[in-house]
């Protein structure tokens, strides 16, 4: 299934998608797609009203996509998990996953428009297969547990200010955490339609021109061992996101490539996920 949120902003409704691309709204069984929906068994009751055929038609004419999961407890982040894209930056491969935070508020729609922050010089977009939690995961046992813990998937722009985020403090936060940083969706694409999230192809443009096409294979740390791993050390809670790094092709890995600058327009695409397309302007 295909979760999804429709309307303006603060007045999303829950909605699903079928295979057939029809789109049902789920007022009867939630009030919207979030930790407590996917903790208290939506997802199941969700697949189990769509098989009855017993939800609403929804009509989506000119309704906004909103962000497939609304108010994430928190966003854990995944640095240099691709082997390309730390080679593209100069970075040593890491022996442990890189970990970082982001701030939840930066989480917006698939479509909406992104905000350079003022003062930025180097506005990056990054490409990254989003994972959904699920169920509480704390201390597991083993990688091998871990999936079970997914709720679904979905595309991530982590976007990113370089000179913020690397020159200006010596941790990421100031670079990650700008308004709008985090636009998600548009689906949440349940873990049983998703066979192996390691084979996973994604693709980034910026105005029409390829920068990263990459796929999840090449995973420095892959999804099971990353949520196995952050259950070691924090708690992580339905409707948490995890992103889980980016391949080769950022601007800050391509000398001479610009970075984005008001007018641009980022497109990105993964593997059963969907496809986004963001504007970008001044703060």
């Amino acid at each position: 299934m295909k979760l999804l949120r429709l309307g303006s902003v603060g007045r999303e409704v829950p909605a699903v998608q079928d295979r057939d691309g029809r789109t049902f709204g789920l007022d009867g069984l939630t009030s919207d797609i979030d930790g407590s929906f996917l903790a208290d068994g939506g997802v199941e009751r969700v697949r189990a009203a769509l098989a009855a055929g017993t939800l609403p038609v929804l009509d989506t004419e000119g309704l906004r996509v909103g962000s497939p999961v609304s108010r994430p407890g928190k966003v854990v982040c995944i640095g240099l998990n691709y082997r390309d894209h730390a080679e593209e930056t100069g970075a040593a491969i890491p022996a442990r996953p890189v970990v970082f935070m982001k701030d939840p508020a930066t989480v917006v729609g698939p479509y909406d428009r992104v905000l350079i922050p003022r003062g930025s010089a180097k506005t990056d977009w990054e490409v990254e297969l989003a994972v959904v939690i699920g169920r509480q995961a704390r201390y597991l046992d083993s990688p091998a547990s871990a999936l079970r813990t997914v709720a679904g998937y979905a595309i991530s722009n982590d976007v990113s200010e370089r000179e913020f985020q690397l020159d200006f403090s010596s941790q990421w936060d100031l670079g990650k955490s700008c308004e709008t940083f985090n636009p998600l969706g548009p689906w949440l694409v349940t873990a049983d339609e998703i066979a192996d999230p390691q084979a996973l192809g994604l693709r980034l443009s910026v105005n029409g021109e390829p920068r990263q096409d990459g796929s999840t294979e090449n995973m420095i740390f892959d999804v099971a061992y990353i949520v196995w791993y952050l259950s070691q050390y924090m708690v992580l809670n339905p409707g948490d996101v995890i992103n889980t790094g980016t391949p080769a092709g950022v601007a800050l890995g391509l000398p001479g490539t610009p970075y984005l600058r008001a007018g641009d327009r980022v497109e990105l695409a993964i593997d059963g996920l969907g496809r986004q397309s963001q504007a970008f302007a001044q703060a």
